[in-house]
């Protein structure tokens, strides 16, 4: 079947848009498990290497094909892969030490904010009152999720460090998605995602280092496999690979509705895998960031 007559004709699409956050939300499931196992960092650096290794023999061709094209190309790809696997790679997973799923999801569903802010503030893009109007919900959003609810916590600044890393990513991804978005590339999509990968495990290799020699040791067993697979395919390879076929067939705007489905999955995979708890402060923070994020996308008129 033709893309134009699965875009017309098929409920695919919409199933694609429900199925992929299936796959990003293990990301979570990950940051919450695999760091009992694995070292944060290592986690990371060891899951992007994975990803490479493993599309290198299908895209390795075109890579050495292109070689003016990556040399051209070489601080922009180091550049997102140190944004897009370095700091969206590692910060979850050491957010995962001192948070919850639920948490986790419903703060990185904020990054469409950020990516506005970014677009408005380098890329010269309009806001309007809607937009404005979706700003300070998120926020407001985000903020009742890392202050637990309490206005005390929140005026003295004490926060979970878990869900500040999240921000963080949020951020992270925000820049990687904006940057992705406006660097034109002349490779396949799914060879730049294996430069990306690349550039990504090189990014994070000295503080990999860093962390075996000053802070935890990694342990080469079953757990360190098993969690590092795991890693690189169902949040890795595979969710990205879904993620485009859900923008190919239904536009980036309506796609974004992934990151909506992503954090109902984190905190079910919470509640399923390790019994966590949803707690009043979670619905109220879910809503406005939803509904933040919902305003501030909308086409301005």
């Amino acid at each position: 079947m033709k893309p134009s007559s699965i875009r017309n004709n098929s409920y695919f699409p919409y199933l694609l848009l429900l199925v992929q956050p299936i796959f990003m939300a293990t990301n979570i499931i990950v940051a919450r498990g695999g760091v009992e196992y694995v070292p944060p960092i290592s986690l990371a650096f060891w899951r992007w290497l994975t990803v490479f290794l493993i599309l290198a023999p299908f895209f390795l061709n075109e890579i050495f094909r292109k070689k003016k094209d990556f040399n051209k190309e070489f601080w922009k790809l180091f550049f997102l892969g140190s944004m897009g696997c370095g700091v969206c790679g590692a910060f979850p997973f050491i957010a995962g030490m001192s948070t919850t799923m639920a948490n986790m999801g419903i703060i990185y569903t904020s990054s469409p904010i950020f990516i506005i802010i970014l677009s408005v503030m380098f890329f010269k893009d309009k806001i309007n009152l809607s937009r404005i109007i979706g700003l300070i919900i998120c926020l407001a959003g985000v903020l009742t999720i890392i202050s637990k609810g309490k206005i005390d916590l929140l005026l003295n600044f004490k926060f979970t460090t878990g869900d500040l890393w999240m921000v963080g990513a949020a951020i992270g991804w925000a820049v990687y998605s904006i940057y992705l978005l406006n660097w034109k590339s002349n490779f396949s999509l799914m060879g730049r995602f294996t430069l990306i990968a690349f550039f990504g495990a090189i990014s994070l290799f000295p503080f990999y280092l860093l962390e075996e020699i000053y802070f935890f040791k990694t342990n080469f067993n079953d757990s360190f496999i098993f969690w590092v697979l795991f890693a690189a395919i169902s949040p890795g390879i595979i969710a990205f690979t879904l993620y485009t076929k859900v923008q190919k067939y239904v536009g980036a705007s309506l796609a974004g509705f992934t990151l909506y489905i992503f954090s109902i999955y984190s905190a079910i995979y919470g509640i399923i895998l390790f019994d966590e708890t949803l707690m009043n402060f979670h619905y109220y923070g879910a809503v406005l960031v939803f509904l933040g994020v919902y305003l501030a996308r909308k086409i301005k008129t």
